[in-house]
């Protein structure tokens, strides 16, 4: 009975991979993305309620990790955190005024 050998095999397999890399090397190179700035996202709160108008900025910066940011406001570092926390800790360092309907 006829079998083929790990031989044979083995340099069909080889000849396979190296038909297959040259054609893959013939091809034109990928275009690869533009690299990305550091900044991420800039949030800019402008509250226009209370006596004199307030300014924040809201920095997101790149970090190791997949949508984690270094949060820095006003210039100052805040923590790292993801866009859902960021916004908490925006919706809470913000309070609600009290309305002129209620005075």
């Amino acid at each position: 009975m006829y079998r083929r050998t790990r031989k044979y095999s083995a340099a069909r397999q080889e000849a396979m991979q190296r038909g297959r890399s040259q054609s893959r090397m013939d091809q034109p190179s990928p275009d690869y993305p533009a690299e990305l700035p550091d900044v991420r996202m800039r949030i800019t709160v402008e509250r226009f309620d209370l006596a004199a108008p307030e300014r924040h900025e809201f920095e997101l910066r790149k970090t190791n990790r997949v949508d984690v940011y270094a949060v820095l406001v006003d210039g100052q570092p805040w923590k790292q955190a993801g866009l859902t926390a960021v916004l908490e800790g925006l919706r809470k360092a913000c309070p609600r005024v009290m309305s002129t309907r209620r005075l």
